[in-house]
């Protein structure tokens, strides 16, 4: 993946949270929720690392706090990283990384927890405590998008088409994303008949670009 640093349109990443009941049954919906705001976010690319963590996270009260503790995930961004934090009621039993060779049952999450993210740690607060991590992605600011060089050419596309006239020159250097993808429709209503007044079978050529699309969208996955 490659950072774009020229992003013309920001996306809007505010802190989000999600309160949840640790308990094994819980997991696998903290997780799904938490892939689709990273697809809301355009940050796909991480959800494997963030799924891991989330889950670890979450497992780490279950075992050490109590199945059925009130809980809380909140997911944010810290500059280019993404910020992960678990909350829970209890200030006294602490996560600890154990050594590789003196690893059982109780150190393997945190150890995975450190081997995937960027950064972790844990702030107490009387009687409760939070448990974070950062992960890293390809961002170069909290507004920014991740992409390849075709999302930074179709970026310069929009630019030059100005976003159609419902932006105006009073609006903020930095456009909305929700503009943005409104400008893109556009386009992508507008490019068939370009090609139909061009003598060229509309039809072919969005089965072309569909098929391009899939192609690339794996190979991203890939």
């Amino acid at each position: 993946m490659v950072g774009m640093g020229g992003c013309r349109f920001g996306i809007e990443r505010k802190k989000w949270e999600l309160p949840f009941l640790a308990a094994p049954g819980e997991l696998a919906g903290i997780r799904r929720a938490v892939r689709r705001h990273l697809e809301l976010w355009g940050l796909s690319s991480v959800t494997d690392a963030t799924q891991i963590c989330v889950t670890e996270l979450a497992s780490n009260v279950i075992k050490h706090v109590g199945t059925g503790t009130p809980s809380c995930l909140a997911v944010s961004m810290n500059g280019s990283y993404l910020r992960l934090a678990v909350s829970d009621p209890d200030g006294q039993r602490l996560p600890t990384l154990v050594r590789a060779g003196d690893l059982g049952e109780q150190g393997r999450g945190v150890a995975l927890v450190d081997g995937v993210a960027a950064r972790w740690g844990v702030i107490v607060r009387g009687d409760s405590k939070t448990t974070w991590c950062e992960i890293a992605t390809d961002l170069q600011s909290p507004d920014g998008h991740v992409g390849s060089e075709q999302v930074a050419k179709a970026e310069a596309l929009l630019g030059l088409c100005r976003l159609g006239e419902r932006l105006k020159s009073s609006r903020p250097k930095v456009a909305s994303a929700r503009d943005a993808a409104e400008a893109a429709i556009g386009l992508i209503a507008d490019l068939p008949l370009w090609l139909t007044a061009h003598g060229f079978d509309a039809d072919e050529a969005l089965d072309r670009a569909q098929t391009l699309f899939e192609a690339d969208s794996e190979a991203g996955c890939g």
